[in-house]
């Protein structure tokens, strides 16, 4: 598949310089559009079908948070493409696949390219299918400390781990249970049972995904009907637990 890509950047030069990169060393995209301003890029993305957005950050008559904040819930990716590093944090924020500094280095925007390209695949994969994951119903038992000692969880009645400081929520198919471990200890904990690290503060069962939901950086919805955010450095991961 290709992807259809915009290119918003108010510099022309800067716009001509990405573009002929694109078609020289990224075959995988299409650059239908280009815009100088947050106008001209709405107009762009309400007329075409976007798998992929190349976003400066400073334009005229606003940024591209504004841009992404009138676009509301989107269903193509982002790649910042930048002279400033301190717009880092306010990217991911906003769900950004990947940051570009300027000058452009071909080796980062060639890895930005397959990494969409790969998001997208796993995605329009399934699309049309029935959300089943690559891995069997794992059995299996841990024990989490407790007071007097002890508990001991059956691994598939844990729906999702929520970090909170230094210690962790444990969700289960009936209640929830607070232990004093970091969820990276979860994590590794549960490697093995198909238990996929899906953003910074949760862990989440992917026997327990019900529906995986295209969107600013998707989500993944549960068999108890909760929803959880999908940071964009981890959505290749996940993708891959379904493929």
């Amino acid at each position: 598949m290709k992807l259809q890509t915009i290119i918003v950047e108010d510099e022309e030069t800067s716009r001509d310089i990405l573009k002929n990169y694109l078609q020289k060393y990224c075959p995988k995209v299409t650059v239908v559009g280009e815009a100088a301003n947050v106008e001209e890029a709405l107009k762009l993305i309400r007329n075409h079908e976007l798998d992929l957005v190349f976003l400066d950050v400073e334009m005229p008559y606003g940024n591209a948070f504004d841009l992404l904040d009138q676009v509301g819930d989107r269903q193509f990716e982002t790649v910042f493409v930048t002279a400033y590093d301190h717009y880092a944090i306010d990217a991911l924020n906003a769900h950004a696949s990947y940051y570009i500094l300027k000058p452009i280095s071909i080796d980062k925007l060639i890895a930005s390219v397959d990494y969409v390209h790969e998001i997208k695949e796993k995605e329009n994969a399934l699309q049309d299918s029935v959300l089943t994951t690559s891995l069997s119903q794992v059995a299996g038992k841990i024990t989490i400390p407790v007071q007097q000692g002890f508990e001991v969880l059956e691994v598939k009645d844990i729906l999702y781990c929520q970090a909170d400081d230094n210690y962790t929520h444990i969700h289960l198919e009936k209640g929830q249970k607070l232990v004093s471990k970091t969820l990276k200890y979860f994590e590794d904990l549960l490697a093995e049972f198909g238990f996929a690290r899906v953003h910074k503060s949760f862990l989440v069962n992917v026997n327990a995904v019900t529906e995986y939901r295209k969107g600013k950086g998707g989500s993944v919805v549960l068999r108890s009907g909760k929803e959880i955010m999908v940071s964009p450095s981890r959505k290749k991961d996940l993708l891959s637990f379904f493929s």
